[in-house]
């Protein structure tokens, strides 16, 4: 299989072979569906805290007598069916969220949203992303030229000047390829890859 070859103008000068094995997968839906909640799911914090009828804020006054009211019976003004009681089942910030998925299931993933990227044209290599000085103005010219908006860029190497030009620039992101992750994948609208991240991209997933 073969991916286009971007030159500085965002036109495509040449192609470049790539693996079939990583490049030309058949599109798992279910398979990039559950490696993409993993994903955030392993992201949460899980900080949330609620508070239980033992924690809440109240008094233990008894909020009126057992009998003759012809209300239902209550003991405290905490119980989870009063208006400012506690939870039943409060969130635990000791909460897990965290999700496991198996390398091989994970490079088959990355596989196949990779496939479906150069399927949907939505993947290009350039030969190499340098800057001779962190100026936000020059990546974002060099962008524009090539007519890349929204661009996740996976250089082989992400040197000082490239990551400071490229932090205040919206909806673009600059990573190194074990950095690469499926969220981002399918987030932007191009994926722009050097030649040398390449092929350590086939490396990774092969």
């Amino acid at each position: 299989m073969q991916v286009e070859l971007l030159n500085d103008q965002g036109q495509a000068a040449s192609n470049v072979d790539v693996p079939d094995t990583i490049f030309g997968r058949e599109y798992n839906e279910s398979l990039v569906h559950q490696i993409v909640v993993a994903y955030q799911a392993n992201a949460r914090q899980g900080t949330r805290a609620q508070k239980d009828r033992g924690t809440v804020k109240h008094s233990t006054k008894k909020p009126f007598k057992q009998k003759g009211t012809g209300r239902a019976r209550a003991g405290m003004t905490s119980s989870p069916i009063w208006r400012g009681g506690g939870r039943a089942f409060p969130n635990s910030p000791l909460e897990n969220f965290t999700q496991k998925v198996n390398k091989k299931m994970y490079r088959a993933g990355m596989a196949s949203i990779f496939s479906q990227l150069v399927r949907d044209g939505r993947l290009a290599v350039v030969e190499s992303l340098t800057l001779e000085s962190p100026k936000t103005k020059v990546l974002a010219d060099k962008f524009k030229a090539m007519n890349l908006k929204s661009v996740l860029v996976i250089a082989d190497e992400v040197d000082e000047n490239l990551y400071l030009a490229s932090r205040n620039l919206p909806n673009v992101m600059v990573v190194e390829p074990r950095y690469a992750d499926p969220v981002s994948l399918v987030f932007f609208k191009k994926v722009v890859v050097t030649k040398a991240a390449l092929a350590k991209l086939q490396e990774m997933f092969a």
